[in-house]
């Protein structure tokens, strides 16, 4: 199904200095510093695999980008032009090499920042050759507000995000209102959001957040989860929750306006 969809739907920041970081006001000795910017993510330690590292070192130079202050000429990035779909955390980069090589008329950016799922990923694309995929090692949001130009977008796929189970961390969860008003500014027209999640309590967040966001509609229908996409691969994780009787909920919304 989607696949064609794609082909019918076929973005203030401070001046770098001269490390290329954003230049910020000087503090006086007296000035209490800054509060940290609240992160969705928290950089795990990783094991990464002799595989992985040499992907990594190998191909890292041509597939991955470098996060920059200034949008992407995906057209230059990929050699062609195509529908561009945006996948936010993708772990070890399984589902997402499938997609990839099942959709080779697509082109791919996917964000990570775990080391061992990036240098994953690149080994599957080496494995695979996979021309249509590219990778930033970043966090997503910062990549979504400097590197994205807006209207560029056919999908965004944003699959089992960390739930943040805690109460006290609920504010750290991804889907937020600003943020899918950050996603929606970027999809074109008839451009589609989906999410995937195993917490049922941050699916009826997400739920109610897509849902009241004015832009998008529900391809399910008011107040209701959709069926598992036939081109959204199981995940390992997914395949085993499954088989404990854990529940999935998918979530497809478009771009109406």
């Amino acid at each position: 199904m989607w696949p064609r969809m794609l082909r019918r739907a076929a973005g203030h920041n401070p001046a770098p200095g001269p490390t290329g970081k954003p230049l910020r006001p000087a503090m006086s000795d007296s000035a209490t510093p800054p509060h940290p910017p609240i992160r969705s993510f928290v950089v795990r330690a990783g094991r990464m695999g002799p595989g992985q590292a040499r992907a990594l070192a190998e191909l890292g130079p041509r597939y991955v980008l470098p996060h920059a202050l200034a949008p992407l000429d995906m057209d230059r990035v990929f050699g062609r032009r195509a529908p561009r779909v945006l996948e936010i955390g993708f772990g070890m980069g399984d589902a997402t090499a499938a997609v990839a090589a099942a959709q080779p008329d697509t082109d791919f950016i996917g964000i990570e920042v775990h080391p061992p799922g990036v240098g994953s990923l690149l080994k599957h694309i080496g494995e695979r050759g996979l021309a249509n995929l590219r990778i930033v090692q970043h966090d997503a949001v910062e990549v979504l507000r400097d590197m994205i130009p807006p209207a560029s977008l056919a999908g965004v796929h944003v699959w089992f995000p960390d739930p943040w189970h805690k109460k006290r961390h609920h504010k750290r969860r991804l889907i937020q209102p600003p943020f899918v008003a950050a996603l929606v500014r970027h999809l074109v027209p008839g451009g589609y959001l989906h999410l995937a999640t195993d917490w049922q309590p941050y699916a009826e967040q997400m739920l109610e957040v897509l849902s009241a966001e004015p832009a998008l509609a529900n391809t399910a229908g008011p107040g209701h989860y959709a069926p598992r996409p036939d081109w959204r691969p199981l995940t390992r994780f997914e395949n085993r929750g499954l088989k404990l009787g854990h529940g999935v909920w998918d979530l497809l919304f478009t771009r109406s306006s």
